[in-house]
């Protein structure tokens, strides 16, 4: 389990999340215009300052979740936005989607 966790396993993970999350969140704000995008709870009124890597990081050090949780988050995330097309991940929403789906994958993958 020790080597799971160790740094130099997680870091590969949350940056392999975090360049992929980017590229599908500025690749969106590109593509779709905001004026064509339904508005959710999710969407913010201004970007957030913190990077997402920096995001990850912190929710990695803080939530002491298992590097599996990231890995079903992303997932959730795709499915997510598959069944809603109208909703794509962007700069303004991604924030707080992932933390959404973090928390999700860590109360089904790490609760006990």
């Amino acid at each position: 389990m020790a080597e799971l966790e160790s740094p130099e396993v997680m870091p590969k993970v949350i940056n392999f999340l975090s360049s992929l999350l980017q590229h599908v969140a500025e690749s969106n704000d590109v593509t779709c215009r905001l004026e064509t995008q339904r508005i959710s709870v999710f969407h913010g009124l201004t970007r957030p300052t913190i990077s997402i890597q920096s995001y990850l990081e912190r929710i990695f050090k803080y939530a002491n979740c298992s590097p599996s949780c990231f890995i079903v988050a992303y997932v959730y995330l795709d499915r997510f936005t598959q069944k809603q097309p109208l909703l794509p991940i962007n700069s303004f929403n991604v924030h707080r989607l992932l933390i959404t789906s973090v928390l999700v994958s860590a109360k089904f993958m790490d609760d006990m």
